[in-house]
């Protein structure tokens, strides 16, 4: 085994057709603290989640489009006697070349779905579920942009489902103006040899909303509002009875030098039909839609906010049910790579550079 990879990095070396190739490298530290105060919520627990991501990656690139790599993310959680709890194999073809971007293998989640809703993916899934397996694509012009994606995320076996999301998201706008669009499709098939009271599940969720971006307009970093309409659909094959719940969903987003408040709103039926039977496994999003009225407002602050070192406080309360529950986290991240010239994702992403 020695002797064959001394041999392939020797060949990797020496070949003239890597010669001309760029070899490119990635390097990132993701720390996070969220805690929550939860408790007497029947819909959520109380918890505190914290630990760190060391996220190296190394790869070859052709034109400035093209693009391969392999890493690994590895997790360590704070008080954990365990250096590593889990690690998550990194390996994706990129092709970056605008107006098209596609990802293809096992990609950093926060490279492809990073701008949906928290009613699709609770916050934790970035910080568990860090990478995303299957394909991605997208076409973006400016902050307009639409995509399609599959995430496979259970491989059938004894005790565990077959699973997969399929998923697409978009953005027009005009002027001020915008439309948005994200769905998904989550299948949650069964194991092998099931049981007999084992079911096919099927959930949908659409979340249609329109709005006005008055950001550069107004001179703040952010300063935007939309309203839109969340409709699910979801049956369990046993029963073979489809349900439709929906409401309001608002987003309001205000920031000025790095400090800003970000308030979501809820009214409608309840989200989540099945939690008490499948939980986690067969939501992904926040449980707290699991109520008919649910609002929440963060309270955030960047410390420092570039390319390479995001600093960030929030400080969340959480209305549902008649009582207030809060949320503090931290998250410190730090990402480095020689893609001098390469287009990253925060080129097709409307990020704004006038911080403190």
């Amino acid at each position: 085994m020695k002797l064959l990879i001394r041999l392939l990095a020797f060949t990797l070396a020496t070949s003239p057709s890597l010669h001309g190739q760029d070899i490119l490298w990635k390097a990132g530290l993701h720390s996070f603290f969220d805690n929550t105060e939860f408790g007497g919520s029947p819909v959520q627990v109380p918890q505190t989640m914290a630990g760190v991501h060391v996220t190296p990656e190394i790869g070859f690139g052709i034109d400035g489009r093209h693009s391969v790599y392999a890493g690994v993310d590895l997790l360590h959680e704070y008080g954990s006697e365990e250096a590593v709890g889990t690690y998550t194999p990194i390996a994706y073809y990129e092709y970056a070349g605008r107006p098209l971007r596609f990802y293809a293998g096992s990609i950093p989640r926060r490279l492809v779905l990073d701008r949906y809703p928290r009613i699709f993916f609770r916050d934790s899934v970035a910080n568990y579920r860090p990478a995303m397996n299957g394909v991605f694509w997208e076409y973006a012009a400016g902050r307009k942009y639409a995509n399609v994606w599959l995430d496979w995320t259970g491989l059938q076996g004894r005790t565990q489902r077959e699973a997969f999301f399929v998923g697409w998201s978009g953005r027009y706008e005009y002027k001020q103006f915008y439309a948005q669009h994200f769905g998904y499709v989550f299948h949650y098939a069964k194991s092998k040899n099931p049981a007999p009271d084992e079911f096919i599940h099927d959930n949908i969720l659409t979340l249609t909303s329109a709005g006005v971006d008055l950001s550069q307009a107004s001179g703040f970093v952010r300063l935007e509002a939309n309203i839109g309409w969340t409709l699910g659909l979801e049956r369990d094959r046993g029963a073979g009875v489809w349900h439709s719940p929906q409401g309001l969903h608002t987003e309001v987003a205000a920031e000025y030098k790095g400090v800003g408040l970000f308030n979501t709103y809820y009214k409608g039926n309840p989200q989540q039909l099945y939690y008490g039977d499948h939980g986690g496994d067969l939501y992904w999003g926040d449980a707290f839609y699991r109520s008919p009225d649910y609002d929440r407002a963060d309270f955030y602050i960047y410390f420092i906010h570039t390319p390479a070192v995001k600093l960030k406080f929030i400080y969340s309360m959480h209305f549902s049910g008649r009582k207030m529950y809060h949320e503090q986290a931290f998250y410190a991240t730090f990402d480095l790579n020689n893609l001098k010239t390469r287009r990253t994702a925060e080129d097709y992403h409307y990020f704004w550079e006038n911080w403190f």
